[in-house]
């Protein structure tokens, strides 16, 4: 993606199911879980540049003594300052306890980060705030050892005056208005209630009060927790959760919007944001990893029982499609099919927007996330190519000259690699004009290759959001090198909507093709459009969620799919570009086609997956007529 957006957070949850004498033996270091920790965390570092953190919890400790360890960081390089963090303390035991250290029951009771569960979290924050208190994972603290809880999770809800209303009314003030607050809080406060029920009914069954402590541990209802916590949550969600006895959670939104993966073998269970990354750290295959069901938490009691069980009844799916498009790393085998997928599904467009002109088409890619929609659209173009030559040799009536015949053999499309993605800008300088001249050089380009004023150049991006990288850099650098046409494919349909699951595009200006529409309806005297939709989101504000609709829709519905295109040329196109500029979008249909079990494409149709989507994306368009520049809903 040219326009660099922030995005969803990545979990990684590990459940030790054997003692670590067993790692210790088998694998021949009692520090195995922690070192998995490390890759699927690794592993997951495109999920999150602004921070991180790890926590585990040890079984069956006695009092007086630690059982939950946490540590968290700040900035790009957090996941590797983490576990230098850890592994220092690791180093630092074996010189001053050489012999004790080879035991592991001695580890687990002198040593912090050897615990049966571990949890990890990568924070892409999309609130604005960035401080080590905003990493997670959250803790809510007890004496009660069964009352402890750590929460780490991929979410955004849309509800968050909603809940924290409610929590308000449950006699709690909480001190933020943020959705990681009102998550941990809200599992909290049922949590309590469930510990305060079994030990009202363990006491009256006489009991002590020893005794009762570890029968509530055994007996606590995860599921019946988790399902009173989210019966009001509106958002798309992926929440792993700890409490301090041993028990774990992983659940996933009843829509499927968050990603959540998991593999369980007789000595772990294992659950990540991305599938691939499971694959990897484990070397299983594809076929060994499952997803967790939307409307259904993952379950790991302390005992060692593992369930899938409901706590809100499911919707239609809609999983994320920016998933695929973007956010998930490509080594996932069905993403990179569907990637290549969207790339060959552009092809008719593209060969339209260059007039059949292969010999004079320079066929590229925008760096680097588009590379593999690029080889689809490589593939599409040799198969066209081939599919040509066989129909003019095959049915042609009359004789073809050896000329000819060599011309028609020689057409070979011209895959090359223009842009070249340099590092980036300093910060210092401050000056707009002085920047903009800098930002024009975030990529170089390849000279000698396209021939003056004679070829056209096709480059595929994987989406196009603000359209600013575009007009500040790729289009004038290839512009340099003298083309007939410059066309720019996006793999992903026009962004029109605002995202509240997860992404950072909250902001209704921020979008380019929502710019476009704006630019049209003032073309064509149809500026009362936006005066009639500003009316409509306000009169929604008092109404239920569920009666709202996406007003803003209205804005889009006068021009057709081409027409946006058109007025998006427009926009991005630099005062200085000499060449004719082109600007082509995947379609909806094709976007289903290509990922087919992943619908969710509100970014795109402007159809939310939940109430409170239509809420959010109504408040988005009254921010910006009435020019405030903020988000649109609370958020981590």
């Amino acid at each position: 993606m040219s326009d660099a957006i922030k995005h969803e957070c990545g979990i990684a949850l590990i459940r030790l199911l054997k003692p670590l004498s067993y790692y210790q033996e088998k694998y021949g270091t009692p520090y195995y879980g922690i070192n998995k920790l490390y890759l699927l965390m690794e592993k997951q570092h495109n999920r999150g540049q602004d921070g991180a953190g790890i926590a585990t919890i040890k079984f069956d400790v006695k009092p007086g003594n630690r059982y939950i360890s946490r540590y968290r960081a700040m900035g790009a390089s957090a996941v590797a300052d983490i576990f230098e963090y850890v592994q220092k303390k690791f180093a630092a035991v074996h010189k001053a306890y050489p012999q004790e250290s080879k035991d592991t029951t001695w580890l687990k009771d002198h040593v912090s980060f050897t615990g049966e569960v571990l949890l990890g979290h990568l924070r892409y924050g999309t609130h604005g705030k960035n401080s080590i208190e905003s990493c997670h994972p959250f803790l809510r603290q007890n004496n009660w050892m069964s009352r402890n809880l750590v929460v780490a999770g991929n979410f955004n809800m849309t509800n968050v005056d909603e809940l924290l209303q409610q929590l308000y009314e449950l006699g709690q003030h909480p001190k933020e208005q943020a959705d990681t607050v009102t998550v941990l809080e809200k599992i909290g406060h049922f949590l309590d209630d469930e510990n305060q029920e079994l030990f009202d009914k363990f006491k009256q069954e006489g009991y002590s009060n020893i005794e009762i402590s570890a029968l509530i541990a055994k007996n606590l209802d995860v599921a019946n927790i988790l399902t009173r916590s989210a019966k009001t949550w509106d958002g798309g969600y992926t929440i792993a959760g700890i409490f301090g006895h041993g028990d774990a959670f992983v659940m996933r939104d009843p829509a499927g919007i968050r990603p959540a993966f998991y593999y369980q073998d007789d000595e772990v269970l294992v659950v990540a944001s991305e599938r691939p990354v499971i694959q990897t750290a484990f070397n299983i295959p594809l076929e060994a990893v499952q997803e967790i069901k939307p409307g259904h938490a993952l379950i790991a009691k302390k005992d060692g029982t593992i369930t899938e069980e409901m706590f809100r009844q499911p919707v239609e799916q809609k999983s994320c499609s920016f998933e695929r498009i973007y956010f998930s790393r490509g080594s996932d085998a069905d993403i990179y099919k569907e990637r290549k997928e969207l790339g060959h599904l552009l092809i008719p467009q593209v060969l339209e927007a260059v007039n059949h002109d292969i010999k004079n088409t320079v066929f590229s890619f925008i760096p680097n996330t588009a590379e593999v929609s690029y080889y689809g659209m490589m593939e599409g173009v040799n198969r066209y190519v081939r599919d040509y030559q066989k129909d003019v040799l095959l049915k042609r009536a009359e004789k073809i000259s050896d000329e000819e015949l060599e011309e028609m053999l020689n057409i070979t499309p011209r895959f090359e690699k223009l842009n070249v993605k340099d590092a980036k800008l300093r910060t210092f300088i401050t000056q707009d004009a002085d920047r903009t001249d800098m930002v024009q050089h975030v990529y170089d380009t390849t000279y000698g290759i396209v021939k003056d004023h004679q070829d056209t150049i096709v480059a595929i991006d994987d989406s196009i959001v603000r359209g600013t990288t575009l007009k500040q850099s790729i289009l004038t650098i290839l512009d340099r090198l003298n083309p007939k046409k410059i066309v720019i494919v996006s793999s992903a349909p026009q962004i029109r909507y605002p995202d509240c699951y997860g992404i950072d595009m909250s902001r209704m200006g921020e979008f380019v093709a929502f710019e476009a529409a704006i630019n049209l309806l003032k073309q064509r005297g149809m500026g009362h459009i936006v005066d009639e939709v500003y009316q409509k989101c306000l009169a929604s504000i008092t109404k239920p969620k569920d009666e709202v609709e996406n007003y803003v829709k209205a804005i889009y519905e006068p021009f057709s799919d081409e027409e946006i295109s058109i007025e998006i040329a427009n926009i991005v196109r630099p005062h200085s570009l000499k060449a004719e500029l082109q600007i082509i979008y995947q379609t909806l249909n094709n976007l289903h086609k290509a990922c087919p079990n992943h619908k969710g494409d509100w970014y795109f149709s402007g159809d939310y997956p939940t109430p409170g989507g239509n809420k959010v994306v109504n408040r988005a368009f009254m921010n910006w007529v009435e020019g405030k520049n903020v988000r649109a809903y609370f958020s981590s």
